[in-house]
């Protein structure tokens, strides 16, 4: 009997609503990763908290690299990311005592408290503050929403669920992308429109969170057998459920026996899906895909496009950025985990060398590109962000979500979304200093990454299409001539 016909379901409009309405988290994520390097590039937001960085700015003869290296004004973005990476240890503890549903609501709050200090910001103190309001509603989200959706996903389409997620990642960076461009245009307030309107998923998500129900998991881990039958049924639109529910009763009762989750992380079974979900997230971040969507306007005007043409150019990016995850959400159940991040490797790595050359042999620290090899950087950063979108962007958040057992899922899950939270508010924090300091090179330098990255996925990381979420351990790490040894 397969896998498919054992777990037997069919979809219908409540579990539909329940995915797209839960995906809202993403879609909160994905408009701040857009929104703030749109905000860091508006003349009215300089001028009011980084004068400095706008006097630099607009000296015409200053250093291309250079001219938005402030580390406050990098703070402004990476400081979401420090807090949200504290955030996600919380919303663990979270999500294993009060289930996935109430964190879940828990943080649509904190994000819409961000979007409103943040709009109403009249000083630095008042923005940053507002910005760990917005990380602790991205850690709550990032940690709960994966875990959400691939539980209540039925097993032939869990891949193409959890995706849902970076697709609302996705177009949340889209819109922030096309709101950007409509409020720089509005003075000298567009900057607070661009940040307020991060109230919008935030509310969608509140509301969203008394419509979806708890995981079937999450109900049985908590005692509340009856109840997660009822929503299995409710979910799965069959009423023959009972060996699926069988499988979560037992993997229920294998995690009671865990009293202290996080220090069972370093046990044979946890060890394998740990290590492989902290280096997805740190190749993540490597690839340099946060770099380029939090700062994309930054960028294009150091390649010579105006402040309105650098705005456009992001918008097209994020265009490509949701398009291309469509065809993660066809492929991953279809063709696997490892054939996409390989392909996207490769596609990736020509990218970013291309750029590189480019931009080395052609900008200057003053000056700017002509036009017709500024539109082939353009189209090359569309390249390269089309591979990472139906690759390293959802499978980041997939992988992690699927291979941890039930009793460590929400721990391992955790140090998952803590480690990509750190090393996203590195990058943050780091990428302007690096563009000054490194200049075009700094390509060059996330490529060389990009080649380990592919190394790993070669040695270390299995395939785990088609496998139950309970049978990892049996199925895949005791299969896998590396994590074999550990068993």
């Amino acid at each position: 009997m397969s896998t498919a016909e054992r777990n037997n379901s069919k979809i219908t409009i409540y579990v539909l609503s329940c995915w797209i309405f839960a995906a809202f988290g993403g879609l909160m994520f994905g408009y701040d990763i857009g929104i703030s390097g749109g905000v860091s590039g508006m003349d009215d937001f300089l001028k009011k908290f980084f004068p400095k960085v706008y006097e630099r700015k607009s000296h015409a003869k200053e250093n291309n690299y250079c001219k938005y290296d402030d580390q406050l004004l990098q703070l402004f973005t990476s400081s979401l990311y420090l807090s949200a990476l504290v955030a996600s240890f919380f919303a663990s503890k979270s999500a294993t005592k009060f289930g996935r549903r109430l964190t879940i609501c828990m943080a649509s709050i904190f994000f819409l408290a961000g979007a409103v200090l943040s709009a109403a910001a009249k000083n630095k103190l008042m923005l940053i503050f507002g910005r760990i309001l917005f990380g602790v509603g991205v850690g709550f989200g990032n940690e709960t929403v994966p875990l959400f959706l691939t539980e209540v996903a039925p097993i032939q389409h869990r891949g193409a669920v959890n995706i849902l997620f970076q697709l609302f990642v996705t177009i949340g960076i889209f819109i922030a992308n096309l709101v950007n461009y409509g409020t720089s245009m509005i003075h000298p307030h567009g900057w607070r429109l661009s940040l307020g309107l991060a109230a919008v998923p935030a509310i969608v998500l509140f509301v969203g969170s008394f419509v979806i129900t708890d995981t079937p998991s999450s109900l049985i881990e908590r005692g509340k057998d009856e109840q997660g039958k009822t929503v299995l049924k409710k979910i799965r639109g069959v009423n023959d459920v009972e060996v699926e529910y069988q499988e979560i009763v037992a993997a229920c009762e294998q995690a009671k026996l865990v009293k202290y989750p996080f220090r069972s992380l370093a046990k044979a079974a946890s060890i394998p899906p740990l290590v492989i979900a902290i280096l997805l997230q740190i190749f993540q971040q490597f690839t340099g895909i946060n770099a380029i969507m939090f700062y994309a306007p930054v960028l294009f005007q150091t390649m010579g496009f105006k402040s309105e043409g650098s705005l456009l150019s992001s918008v097209i990016t994020g265009l490509v950025n949701v398009g291309s995850t469509f065809v993660s959400i066809y492929l991953v159940d279809k063709v696997g985990r490892r054939k996409l991040l390989l392909q996207a490797c490769c596609q990736m790595l020509i990218s970013q060398l291309a750029i590189g050359a480019i931009l080395v042999t052609n900008l200057e620290e003053t000056g700017t590109l002509n036009k017709k090899l500024a539109a082939i950087v353009v189209l090359l950063v569309c390249t390269y962000v089309m591979s990472f979108a139906w690759s390293w962007g959802p499978l980041g958040w997939l992988i992690p979500s699927e291979t941890f057992p039930l009793e460590t899922r929400t721990a391992g899950f955790a140090f998952a979304v803590s480690t990509n939270m750190l090393f996203t508010s590195l990058i943050a924090q780091a990428f302007l200093t690096m563009l000054c300091t490194m200049q075009a090179y700094i390509f060059f330098f996330f490529s060389a990454w990009i080649v380990v990255m592919g190394l790993f996925v070669i040695f270390f990381l299995p395939e785990t299409k088609g496998v139950p979420i309970d049978s990892m351990v049996e199925r895949v790490w005791m299969q896998h001539p590396v994590w074999k040894k550990l068993f």
